[in-house]
């Protein structure tokens, strides 16, 4: 595989652009609640957007993600970029963690170190892993597509084709948000090399012969399920359907971009409605402004055109072909879908591990590193 390294430098005259934009925005009146019903309230952006102007460092950030060994190389014809942080420990089992929609590389970054280096974070040295962090095509600083056909399926088709040109003949993958479809994709298309795939949440359709004898867990995440396709599938349903339209505002306007995002770190995080509790700022607009300086919006809102309909079945409909790679299962409370044990055992034939988190949302990396990192050693060692 010809891999080349790759840093992050971002010219001077992008970050000046930015601030420029952020501070000639043309607002709208406020909101007509005194909540974020109607979407993300006019006074707290604003002030997210003076920080994002006037204080933030995408220089730190910048300086954070080279700290790591990057890579580009061309795959199915098309350029991905991947950090790719070898273990010092020999024994160490490769890993590929695959983020989704709001996110990035970014999520990953904290738990890089205890991953890959166990013994240095107070871990044992069984637990060390190889880990790769691909970018989604569309994404960050993999290329974006110029034509239709990149669905998860050939996704997990090229991270497969990566695993192996990094020499990686058994290897974990590990996902959340397209990374848990891609994920699972991956089981199913190479299950000879896959020692076991790690979920957050695996996608499993609710069982209507359970629905007589329901148990409470049960109840609310049919509730919250229902809910969430009444009042927060807009974002979702944009992007499957127009992405290109929504895609001009996300790539033209900071503040479009960062209302955008800013709506999915509220919602699907774990702390009560607001999302600096969950994530810091700083976290938030590096990860905000990685879209931003990429010009990622509308290519990373086609995979939605691409795969949302293949998928949507998947946890709201009948199950799809049957999983039968070890599987270990992280269930976070503020997450949705949530499925019960035996909804997923319908899909997933070999659960090994299934655990069922007090605290964490949808971003479980990001917002919960120290529980993430055991969740995914506690699975692992059950397959190794």
């Amino acid at each position: 595989m010809n891999a080349m390294p790759f840093r992050v430098e971002v010219p001077e005259r992008d970050l000046d652009d930015l601030r420029a934009r952020l501070r000639r925005t043309r607002w709208p009146e406020n909101e007509t609640v005194d909540d974020w019903s109607q979407g993300v309230p006019a006074a707290y952006l604003r002030v997210l957007c003076l920080y994002w102007a006037d204080t933030y460092d995408w220089r730190a950030a910048e300086s954070r993600l080279n700290s790591f060994p990057q890579f580009r190389t061309e795959i199915d014809g098309l350029g991905i970029h991947y950090l790719h942080v070898r273990s010092p420990h020999p024994d160490a089992l490769p890993l590929v963690l695959t983020h989704g929609w709001p996110g990035s590389v970014f999520e990953f970054l904290d738990v890089i170190g205890p991953l890959t280096d166990p013994v240095a974070h107070g871990a044992d040295a069984a637990d060390a892993f190889h880990v790769v962090v691909p970018s989604l095509p569309g994404y960050g600083f993999s290329d974006k597509p110029t034509e239709t056909g990149w669905s998860v399926q050939r996704i997990a088709d090229a991270w497969i084709h990566l695993m192996n040109s990094l020499g990686y003949q058994r290897y974990g993958a590990q996902g959340s948000d397209w990374g848990t479809s891609i994920t699972t994709l991956m089981g199913l298309k190479a299950p000879e090399r896959l020692a076991g795939i790690h979920l957050v949440p695996p996608l499993a359709a609710p069982d209507p012969t359970t629905f007589g004898d329901l148990t409470p867990f049960e109840q609310k995440s049919l509730a919250d399920l229902e809910r969430a396709q009444i009042d927060g599938s807009g974002y979702a349903n944009q992007q499957a359907t127009r992405p290109q339209t929504i895609g001009y505002a996300l790539v033209d306007s900071p503040v479009a971009l960062c209302a955008w995002i800013v709506e999915k770190f509220q919602a699907w995080t774990d702390y009560d409605g607001d999302p600096e509790l969950a994530l810091s700022r700083d976290a938030m607009l590096d990860d905000i402004t990685l879209y931003w300086l990429t010009g990622t919006g509308a290519s990373s809102a086609r995979l939605y055109w691409e795969s949302l309909a293949y998928v949507s079945n998947w946890f709201a409909g009948s199950t799809a072909e049957p999983v039968t790679v070890p599987t270990g299962c992280s269930i976070f409370p503020h997450e949705t879908p949530r499925p019960s044990r035996r909804w997923a055992e319908r899909r997933f034939t070999d659960i090994r591990y299934w655990n069922e988190l007090e605290r964490g949302g949808h971003f479980a990396a990001f917002e919960q590193p120290g529980v993430f990192t055991e969740e995914v050693r506690s699975f692992f060692r059950l397959v190794r």
